[in-house]
């Protein structure tokens, strides 16, 4: 269970990072994405999007 909820964690970091660069395909900005303004920042919180990446990165792994 912990190391699936590290992997989520890890996965929500790493596509948080990398959002302005998948928002040029269309990715991060998929409805359950979630956009806060805190603080003058905004925050992207790529819930849909993380769920679909885990998704397809599954499906190329149960391949190989």
């Amino acid at each position: 269970m912990l190391k699936w909820l590290l992997t989520t964690a890890l996965a929500l970091v790493v596509l948080t990072a990398v959002s302005p660069l998948l928002a040029r395909y269309g990715l991060g900005r998929l409805p359950g994405d979630v956009t806060v303004r805190w603080r003058g920042r905004d925050w992207h919180l790529p819930f849909t999007t993380t769920i679909l990446m885990s998704l397809a990165l599954g499906a190329l792994a149960a391949m190989f």
